[in-house]
């Protein structure tokens, strides 16, 4: 039995939990407050982000990393990305010397502009072989209940990409392999972004002919900044890509497509996060970043731009609209995307 740690006791970390010790592994969740590693150690359950959920009796949950990291074969990385690096600075001793280092957020980080797997070996030092991401349509509540989905692993290590995608292969779970870690970060991160547009326009009461031309339209965003950043174009047509990216645009168990549908009814950004329970949906405070990122490389993202300017410059909904709908015409596709 493979013995793994989960650093996050979200509900996305708690929903690979699960698939993991279904999969047949030893899981040891770490849980930021000791109340929640109490609730699933005793209950089986979390019931602050999965409530109604019962886990594996191979899933054990702590509030002490290094219980949780002692012996681990792979350290999953669930906390959000704008906290990656911190909570990595006080783990970065307790790490096996060996583990695979899978990270399942999905953001670049403020300021510095790095994808979550630059973080992480910037902070650890770990080799990139050792580092690998998840991304795919896979929204928490629907793996938990064990809906089918499936999902990719990406790692520059093929060998570690297929003993990962061993570990987290299920009856309703089934990964994928690739070694394109850059577009699988670069698609996880931007879609974020893009549901935030999708769910404004659902606020304002727009229909599905919106909602299309959005998704559309941000895909080809996100794979003109992918093709700018050493992405692979394939990845975009992928699970990573058009699967994530429409699922989350989509669903109403997306917080990014909710949180923008609080913003497009006329909420503020506190209004909407109260109505999340205090969570920030991770593209508003990504959508700055992306967008930096797209300038630092020359590259073209007005649905990012606006997206940023609603969040944080106080541009109404309907004026971001109009200004989309008012740039000039263009050809669909450019040869360099």
């Amino acid at each position: 039995m493979s013995r793994v740690a989960v650093m996050g006791a979200g509900s996305w970390g708690t929903a690979l939990a699960k698939v993991l010790a279904d999969a047949g592994s030893d899981v040891t969740m770490w849980a930021r407050r000791e109340s929640v590693a109490l609730a699933i150690a005793e209950n089986h359950e979390n019931p602050d982000y999965l409530p109604g959920t019962r886990l594996p009796d191979n899933v054990g949950a702590t509030h002490d990393p290094a219980r949780a990291t002692d012996g681990a074969e792979v350290v999953v990385l669930a906390v959000p990305s704008q906290s990656l690096r911190g909570n990595l600075g006080q783990w970065r001793g307790l790490l096996p010397p060996d583990a695979t280092l899978l990270s399942v957020a999905k953001g670049i980080e403020t300021g510095t502009l790095a994808r979550m797997s630059e973080v992480i070996a910037d902070v650890t030092a770990a080799e990139p072989g050792r580092i690998a991401a998840l991304s795919g349509p896979n929204l928490a509540r629907e793996i938990a209940l064990g809906q089918p989905a499936a999902t990719v692993v990406a790692c520059g290590d093929r060998t570690r990409a297929e003993r990962l995608q061993k570990l987290f292969a299920t009856g309703y779970f089934r990964p994928y392999t690739t070694d394109d870690v850059i577009g699988c970060e670069i698609a996880g991160a931007c879609k974020n972004v893009i549901a935030l547009a999708c769910g404004m326009a659902a606020g304002v009461g727009l229909g599905d002919n919106t909602q299309a031309s959005i998704i559309t339209r941000g895909l080809a965003e996100i794979i003109r900044l992918g093709v700018a950043v050493h992405a692979k174009p394939a990845t975009f047509a992928g699970l990573a890509g058009i699967g994530d990216l429409v699922a989350t645009c989509a669903s109403p168990l997306s917080r990014n497509r909710s949180f923008g549908e609080r913003l497009g009814r006329g909420g503020s950004l506190e209004s909407a996060q109260a109505a999340t329970h205090g969570q920030v949906a991770e593209g508003v405070k990504s959508c700055t970043s992306i967008r930096a990122l797209a300038a630092r490389h020359d590259v073209e993202m007005p649905l990012t731009e606006a997206v940023d300017r609603v969040c944080h410059e106080g541009l109404v909904v309907q004026d971001a609209i109009g200004q989309l709908l008012g740039r000039r015409t263009k050809p669909e596709f450019r040869h360099d995307w």
